[in-house]
Parts: C-alpha cells; structure tokens; sequence
C-alpha cells in the first residue's frame, strides 16, 4: 500500500511552488506596476476615458498603452483596495499559470491529463520568467494566451470558434496575427468570427469612449515610444535585438526589412505546420515582429515546451526551459543606456528569446517544407 503522504507529493508541489512565490513578492515588496495601470486606466474610463491617455504612474511614469475597450474591462479593479487587487491578480496568475499548463499539455499537445504530471508542470511553470515576470508585474497575458489557446484548440466547427480570440486582440493587439493565420489556413469561418469580436470590442469601447477611441485609433497607437524604450534588454523582440546589436536606438530600416521578412517566413512555416506548432509559431512570429515584447510576453513558451515534450524532444524542451529560466538578459549591465553598450559576446544573452524564436522558425519551417502532410496531433 502506498502511503497517502507519496500519493499527495505531486499536488503539493504547485502548493509549495506557489506558496515560495507569494512569500517572494511579500518580502521583496514587490510593486505590481502594471496593477497599478490598469487601475488608473479602469479610473479613467469609469470617468468618462477623456484623460485615459494622458496620465502616467508609479515612478517609471507608466501610461496606458491598451485600446480603450481593455479600459473598460479595468474598471472592476478600481472596485477593491490595492493590497486586495494586488493579491487578486497574483493569485489570478497562479491558477492561470496551471489553466495554460492544462491547455498546452492536454488540448494543445494531445498529452494524457495526469494530474500529478499537470501539478509538476504547474509547479515547474512558476519560476520559468515570463511567467514569474507576469506574476510579479501583474500582467494579463497568462490570461490572454489562455484565452486564445481555449479558442482554437475546440474542435472544428465549434459555436463562435474564433470569436475569443477577437476579444483578446481588441484588448491587447499582438494577437490580431492569428487571425491572419486563420485566413490563411483556409478557416474562413474562425477568421471571420475573430474578425468580428476584435471589431465589436473597438465598437464598444467607440459607442462607450468616444473621445478616447478617437485618440486611440488615430494617434496614440502610432506612438510606440510610449509603450516603453525599444532598446532596452526588456525587450526581447526583433527591433530590440537590432537596436542593441547596432548600438542604436533608431535602427529603422535595418530593423523593418528583416521584421518583414520573418513575419513572413514565420506565417509561411505556420500555414504549413500541423495545427498545434502552427499556433505555436504564430505566437513567436507575432512576438518577434512586434516592436516591443517584453520579456514577459513570452508566456507562450509554455505550449512550445509542451509540443517540444509530446514530439519526444525531451532534451531540446530542456534546454529551452533552461534559456527561459536563465535570465540572462537581467544578468547583464542594463542601467541607463547600458543595454546599448554591450560587447558582441553579451548580445546572445541579451536577446535569448528572439534568438531562440528565429531558429524555432528556421526548424520547424524545413519540417514543414520536408513533410507538409505531417499529421497533426489530435486533440482530446
């Protein structure tokens, strides 16, 4: 007979794992900036959104940066004190944590759903760093890729399949990219749907913030400059990688050109993927075309190291899960401009997910090309 404490391990590992977490963030005093944000965003919309893109707070004089329909959604947060909200969103991003660790293992990879394995997965997850970044910012995309990785693993044909993931581009525009993925795999359907939930949610937020739509649509998403500096080791997209490697913090062209031709490749590789990696290297594409990508939005390397898992690349899922548990980026002088003086040995830790999404790319674009009738991995 086993004991019962053997039996209970497993689901005390998420447990234990969350609890080093929340006493991280307690003693560490952790700011929760981007709680903060939205908040303030969630203030200025319940006021009417007119001074929604003129504020800034905390000491890094963060804006909002979101359409207005995300602002909307915020207004709930003004709702609680800021100890309550904080704990809520902290202890929101651990249940999303395990809630993606169940959606890329089971739905996504086609993986037996184990609870002890999802509890170990779950209990891994938490320290991988754009997880752990999106814990202690406060961040919505844990909330974001669940969303959008609910909708397109449903079945085929299922009611408004595609609508979700509309949603989650009108609050946050990066995901839009699947819906050109859509179109091009031929699901006219799902493409459809998504199209019309990003286009009802900027409805909404014009029929409720007129004012701020306006200032939105026509001006203060053309600013990237105020999302944050392009430059810095923070960002793990394409032009930070550009802007660090030239030592500039306009690269321009030398940074567009390439951009366009891996959102290409990326799309490319994608449209010829079996579904899972196809959604997969839509992820990364949108992440490295998209100006700036911090480093905790690449939440998404939880389904790549579930696909790298069931495609019995267990050694490769580790050493990817070593590069995004690294933190080398963080581990690199990066105060002031520094980020922009690093020797040519330094910029491969600077700019490990990027690095790593182009050869995810590259990979898995001549398997496509060798196989294209490579059968996919059905989902249970």
């Amino acid at each position: 007979m086993i004991p019962r404490t053997h039996k209970a391990a497993p689901y005390l590992l998420p447990v234990t794992s969350a609890a080093a977490l929340i006493t991280l963030c307690l003693t560490q005093h952790t700011p929760m900036s981007d709680v903060l944000v939205y908040r303030a965003e969630g203030a200025a919309a319940a006021a009417g959104g007119r001074h929604l893109y003129d504020f800034t707070v905390t000491e890094w004089q963060l804006p909002a940066t979101y359409p207005p329909f995300a602002a909307l959604l915020f207004i709930p947060t003004t709702w609680l004190p800021l100890p309550a909200l904080k704990a809520a969103f902290l202890l929101a991003n651990i249940a999303l944590t395990a809630a993606l660790v169940h959606l890329s293992w089971h739905r996504l990879a086609g993986l037996p759903a184990r609870a002890g394995t999802l509890c170990t997965a779950t209990a891994l997850a938490l320290w991988l760093e754009p997880v752990f970044q999106t814990a202690v910012f406060g961040q919505i995309n844990l909330a974001l890729a669940c969303l959008i990785l609910w909708d397109l693993t449903r079945e085929d044909g299922a009611p408004a399949k595609g609508l979700a993931l509309g949603v989650a581009a009108g609050i946050k525009l990066t995901p839009a990219v699947f819906i050109a993925y859509l179109f091009l795999t031929g699901k006219r359907r799902e493409a459809t749907y998504a199209t019309a939930g990003f286009a009802g949610t900027a409805a909404v937020g014009a029929l409720v913030l007129p004012y701020a739509s306006g200032q939105f649509w026509t001006g203060t998403l053309y600013e990237t400059g105020r999302v944050g500096k392009a430059w810095i080791v923070d960002n793990q997209s394409l032009q930070g990688l550009v802007a660090r490697t030239l030592h500039t913090t306009e690269p321009g062209l030398l940074w567009a050109l390439p951009t366009a031709l891996v959102a290409v490749a990326g799309l490319y590789a994608a449209t010829r993927l079996p579904t899972p990696q196809g959604i997969v290297v839509t992820a990364v594409t949108a992440l490295l075309v998209s100006p700036i990508s911090w480093s905790h939005h690449w939440v998404w390397c939880v389904p790549l190291l579930a696909l790298l898992w069931a495609r019995g690349q267990r050694r490769t899922a580790v050493a990817v899960a070593v590069v995004f548990t690294a933190r080398t980026m963080w581990l690199l002088p990066h105060q002031g401009d520094l980020d922009l003086a690093l020797p040519w040995w330094q910029q491969p830790l600077a700019a490990p997910y990027p690095l790593l999404g182009l050869v995810l790319i590259a990979a898995w674009g001549q398997l496509s090309a060798r196989s294209s009738s490579a059968s996919t991995i059905r989902y249970a």
